[in-house]
């Protein structure tokens, strides 16, 4: 089975359960779980261009 990880909205605690089991309980409130893609934008990570603009980044030699 899948494992999904919960977060608490109150004390930010992070719980990994079974997918299809009840959330867990922190601070008397369900646990909600965290979403897919949870990766903060970094430099590395962040998308900073057009996704039309041609895949060229002038980083290769050109053709002659």
């Amino acid at each position: 089975m899948n494992e999904l990880t919960y977060t608490c909205a109150i004390c930010g605690k992070k719980v990994k359960a079974t997918e299809g089991k009840p959330a867990p309980v922190c601070c008397n409130k369900p646990m909600e779980p965290l979403p897919f893609c949870t990766v903060p934008e970094t430099a590395e990570t962040a998308r900073n261009y057009n996704a039309d603009e041609p895949c060229a980044d002038g980083s290769t030699k050109r053709k002659r």
